[in-house]
């Protein structure tokens, strides 16, 4: 499959455009055919080395993706080959197939394009945390935000 692949995360940013083979599909996971990937600043960490979760080498980057359920594995009980889904994978979100357990994708609701559901897992999840959980803003508060210039 064609895929963004880093070879040698020392490499400051060596990443390339080739081919890797097909991820095996195990037990409760599901195949997604990737249709957009989200841009993060973890796939950068990650892509250089820098990130705590360090993938086996040669592998493609990208956290979060979207696309349509190709193929379901033993066990998988709530996607079905042609659910259109957003998921947030420890990596490989850069290829043409993404493979992950069925607990990492959400079915896209109507009316959301692949590119948009391809950016939420880790803006919404990020601004989640910090908005319920960092800054615990209650009904009736006001929230002002200054900029908005990543997630």
């Amino acid at each position: 499959m064609k895929a963004i692949i880093c070879r040698d995360p020392k490499e400051p940013m060596a990443l390339e455009y080739g081919e890797l083979p097909s991820p095996p599909l195990g037990a409760g996971e599901v195949r997604v055919a990737v249709k957009a990937a989200g841009v993060n600043f973890a796939d950068s960490l990650m892509a250089t080395g820098r990130y705590q979760v360090k993938p086996p080498v040669p592998f493609s980057p990208g956290l979060e993706a979207a696309g349509e359920v190709i193929e379901v594995g033993e066990g998988v009980t709530r996607l079905k080959v042609g659910d259109r889904v957003l998921g947030l994978a420890s990596w490989g979100g850069y290829a043409e197939e993404l493979v992950a357990e069925e607990k990492r994708f959400l079915v896209i609701p109507d009316g959301m394009d692949y590119v948009t559901a391809a950016g939420f897992s880790l803006t919404y999840g990020t601004s989640h945390l910090g908005l319920a959980y960092r800054a615990r803003l209650k009904a009736g508060e006001t929230l002002v935000v200054h900029g908005a210039g990543g997630g």
